[in-house]
Formats: structure tokens, C-alpha cells, sequence
């Protein structure tokens, strides 16, 4: 098996530690906010933050990756968010005020490294080494989420916010020391109007609408995820550390729990299942719809389970979940990338993320209030309905596209 090569292994480790760094920091801030203010609605802020500039900023940040010098981007960033978060710390600015204005500009400048490193990252293998490339970028992710997630409570437990802070900006740092050294030539261009980026994400669109398949495959993610992102973001944290009262630790582990059900999921679709997953995948949405029963009853009222029983069996849950989501995630990515001839990616997932990020936010705004008059369980009753609904539409009208039906020409009209 031939090496992937200096270059890779340096992309590879940097991204690892970063992902590290970042994950420890993004379990500390729920905590620290919920500590502080113990709000739904305050949280939701902190994720609308980090989704609205994300949103407004993605498709000039996607042009930019590609008429400019991708490592200095790459390079630039990192360094200069771990400079941010480091000036975060010396200058004490912890309010919640201060963490949410830092909130956006990290998101506009993570916008802008996406960008940089998703147009580089393929010209450091060579073509047919880019499957093993990326599954082993993919598992490091996974293994930083997983590890990250119960670092990141311990950390908070000793040093509060502003240790988990110093961590992140240290791990920017390193991951800016391996990427300096990595050997890569792009000859800029200009951008000649910025009405490319409009025409740009049009064509994407216009393209999608054309294909009977992609219109099945895109609005079928965007309907879950409309209703799945807030539930992760925003249900799930709040109801471990305000409805069931975890401590820092224990939250961190059932964080993490959700990872190692998707590490296991990624593997065991790379050893065993590979393509024949996308056949289970309204079995899955149905283990997915079963697992989240328990939870609801755990958080409500009229639940008598011991909160140390709880934790061990939302553990199992999140395991569960994990497992069921990469095993459903990964047929629908595969088959979008299959779909999309070569010419037209770049642009299809451009608007595809676009659409994505306009149809979370909107389920943000609804559910941190409804939390707050209502209640987790409530909400979280009323999200499982909604998903439910949505998958049974889907089964009974298009589950020949869901199940791994393979596009025809006639199709793409």
C-alpha cells in the first residue's frame, strides 16, 4: 500500500488537533452558558451565532478558496483564531455578551477556512489514493469528537471556561505549526465580479430542480435536518445538564457516547455492509425514531428513574443513535456525490449548504422559546412527531430513491 505522502500526514494531524481543541471548547460553552444563565433562549443565541454568519458569509467564502492562495488562508486563520481565543483569555473577556461576539467572528472566519482547506485538501494525494485519504481524515474526526467531547468536561470541571478557551487557542496554534510546513503551489485568480458567486449557486440550484432524484435526496435531508439539528444542538444539552442535572463529567461522556456509536457505525458500513446499506435505511429511521422514546420519558415529569440509571442508559442511547445516524447519513451523502457529475459539484454543494443552513436556524428560533414555556419533553415529543411524519411521507411516495435506486439519464432533464 503506497505512503499517502509528507504533505498529507501534515494536513492530517494539524485538522486532528484543531478538531480536538474545538471540541473541548464546544462542550465547555453550553456548560458555561447554561451555568451562568440557564436559558434555552441563551443558547440558542450561541448556536444561531455560529449558524447565521456561517450562512451569509459561505458563498463568497467558497470563491475566495478558489481565486486565492489556499495554505496562506489556511494557515492565516488558524493562527489568527488562536490569537482571538487567546486574547479572550488574557483580557477576561468571558461575559456573555463578549462570548457572543466572539462567537460570530470565529464563525466567519471557520466559513472562510472551509473553504481554503476543502479546495486543497484533494491536491495533496494523488487521485486514487483519495478514498483511503479521506477515510482517514473522517475517522480522526470522529476519534476528536469522540475524545473531545469528555476531555472538554473534565477540563470545565478544573478549569472552568477559561482553561477549555486556552486549550482551543493552543490547538489552533499547533495545527497552524504542522500546515506551515505543508508544500503547496495554487496560482491565484482574480475575482472578475462578484455576481459569479449569485450565478454560481443559481446554476447549482437550477440543477438540483432538474433531477426527480436529487429534488427526493435533497429535500428529504433538509426536512431532517431541520428537525434533527435542534433537537442535538440545543434539547440534548440542555436537557442532561437542566432537566436531569449531570455534572460536567458525566455530560461529556454522553456526549461522547453519540461519537463512538458513529465510529462504530462508519466501520462497521467500511467492513461488512459498504453499499448495501442504503437498504436498511427505513429499518435504521425506525431504530433512530425507537431509541428516542426513552429519552423523552427520562426527562419528563412522570419519569422515576434514578438519575445515576439515566446516565447509564442514555449512554446506550446515544451509542445507539450514533450508530443508526452514520448508517443512515452515509448511504444519502454517497449517493448525492454519485449523482453530481464532476463539472457541477462544487457548485451543487455549495447551494446544497446554503439550503442547509437557512432551514436550521429557523428551527433554532422556534425551539429555544418553546423549551422555556413548555418544556424539553414536550418539544422533544413534538420533533419526534414532525421526523416521524416526514419519514412516512418518504416511505410511501419515494422510498425507491432512498433505498440506493440508482439514477438514470432520464432523470436529468
Amino acid at each position: 500500500m503506497p505512503a499517502l505522502g509528507r504533505d498529507f500526514w501534515l494536513f492530517a494531524i494539524g485538522r486532528f488537533i484543531s478538531q480536538v481543541g474545538w471540541a473541548v471548547q464546544e462542550v465547555a460553552l453550553p456548560l458555561y452558558v447554561l451555568d451562568v444563565t440557564h436559558s434555552a433562549k441563551i443558547m440558542t443565541l450561541f448556536v444561531l451565532a455560529d449558524l447565521i454568519p456561517s450562512l451569509l458569509t459561505m458563498p463568497i467564502a467558497g470563491v475566495i478558496g478558489d481565486r486565492y492562495n489556499r495554505k496562506a488562508l489556511m494557515v492565516g486563520l488558524d493562527l489568527a483564531r488562536g490569537a482571538l481565543l487567546f486574547g479572550v483569555v488574557a483580557f477576561n473577556f468571558l461575559g456573555i455578551k463578549e462570548l457572543l461576539a466572539v462567537q460570530v467572528v470565529l464563525a466567519i472566519m471557520s466559513s472562510f477556512f472551509s473553504a481554503g482547506t476543502s479546495a486543497m485538501y484533494p491536491d495533496l494525494v494523488r487521485q486514487e489514493d483519495l478514498e483511503r485519504a479521506n477515510s482517514i481524515v473522517m475517522s480522526a474526526g470522529i476519534v476528536a469528537r469522540l475524545i473531545g467531547p469528555a476531555l472538554g468536561g473534565f477540563i470545565y470541571a478544573f478549569g472552568g471556561i477559561k482553561l477549555a478557551i486556552l486549550v482551543n487557542s493552543v490547538s489552533f496554534f499547533g495545527s497552524g505549526l504542522f500546515e506551515v510546513f505543508i508544500r503547496y503551489e495554487w496560482k491565484s485568480r482574480k475575482i472578475e465580479n462578484l455576481s459569479e458567486v449569485i450565478e454560481d449557486l443559481v446554476e447549482g440550484i437550477r440543477f438540483i430542480r432538474s433531477s426527480r432524484y436529487l429534488m427526493v435526496l435533497v429535500t428529504f435531508a433538509l426536512a431532517m435536518n431541520a428537525f434533527g439539528n435542534p433537537f442535538g444542538a440545543v434539547i440534548w444539552p440542555y436537557s442532561l445538564r437542566e432537566v436531569l442535572k449531570f455534572s460536567s463529567q458525566q455530560f461529556g461522556i454522553v456526549e461522547s457516547s453519540f461519537m463512538l456509536g458513529a465510529l462504530l457505525g462508519n466501520v462497521l458500513i467500511a467492513t461488512i455492509l459498504g453499499r448495501k446499506t442504503g437498504r436498511y435505511i427505513f429499518k435504521l429511521m425506525l431504530v433512530n425514531g425507537m431509541l428516542l422514546l426513552p429519552f423523552i420519558w427520562i426527562i419528563s415529569p412522570y419519569s422515576t428513574i434514578p438519575r445515576d440509571i439515566a446516565f447509564y442508559v442514555l449512554i446506550g442511547m446515544g451509542i445507539g443513535m450514533g450508530m443508526s445516524n452514520a448508517m443512515i447519513n452515509v448511504p444519502i451523502n454517497s449517493n448525492l456525490q454519485r449523482a453530481v457529475p464532476t463539472e457541477f459539484r462544487g457548485r451543487v454543494f455549495s447551494a446544497l449548504g446554503v439550503l442547509a443552513n437557512l432551514t436550521v436556524p429557523i428551527g433554532l428560533v422556534i425551539v429555544g422559546p418553546l423549551i422555556d414555556h413548555l418544556g424539553a419533553w414536550k418539544v422533544s415529543a413534538l420533533l419526534w412527531v414532525g421526523m416521524g411524519a416526514v419519514v412516512l411521507y418518504y416511505w410511501l411516495f419515494h422510498r425507491d430513491v432512498l433505498t440506493n435506486h440508482e439514477p438514470g439519464p432520464q432523470e436529468h432533464q
